[in-house]
């Protein structure tokens, strides 16, 4: 379950932050110039839902869902919030909503996207971006050996950014996506080829 618009920006140069307890260190400084990114918590599931609603649909999870989700083993999740006078002027101060929330599940060999999304009035700013990258991170510190997730094949903006990522499309699965009948590429980011690059 996947949404995010392609960003045309350069990609962010590090900039120097506070650390953010449960993220790793190199993930500290991989964000939008407007996000922070941070642990997701129980306290956020109300705004997490209503983004889920809004981006997926009909097939948004649910309460029990993303507790279920949560509580199992192998999993990380994180937000996105916006930072500074950004969070004033597209929220009014004193609030800082989630704007965006990734997660993934490590078996022991591979990772997997579980899911990403990113409050439209962010979208095209880099928080999917920052999003991806820190899952990708997480995967690399877990020594997996590639990163897997699945896209609606019409979804155009999420296969441009995951490309941009080094992903590459290995299948096609038929109806993966209810109940919008929709089917989906399964894409893949090998992290031992990227390392024998490095």
């Amino acid at each position: 379950m996947t949404t995010e618009q392609p960003t045309t920006e350069q990609p962010t140069t590090e900039q120097p932050t506070t650390e953010q307890p449960g993220l790793p260190r190199t993930v500290q400084h991989v964000y939008a110039p407007t996000c922070r990114l941070r642990p997701l918590a129980s306290t956020d599931f109300d705004r997490v839902l209503q983004l889920e609603r809004v981006l997926f649909g009909a097939g948004a999870w649910t309460y029990g869902m993303l507790a279920d989700e949560l509580a199992a083993l192998g999993r990380w999740y994180v937000v996105a919030e916006p930072a500074g006078q950004d969070a004033v002027a597209v929220y009014g101060a004193g609030r800082k909503p989630v704007v965006g929330y990734a997660g993934l599940w490590f078996d022991g060999d591979v990772a997997q996207v579980m899911t990403i999304g990113v409050d439209p009035h962010y979208q095209r700013h880099g928080v999917g971006r920052s999003l991806m990258e820190a899952l990708v991170e997480r995967a690399r510190k877990l020594k997996a050996e590639a990163v897997l997730l699945e896209v609606r094949v019409d979804n155009a903006p999420a296969l441009a950014l995951y490309e941009r990522h080094g992903f590459e499309r290995i299948g096609l699965r038929k109806r993966y996506y209810q109940p919008e009948d929709k089917d989906a590429f399964t894409m893949r980011l090998d992290l031992r080829r990227q390392e024998g690059a490095s």
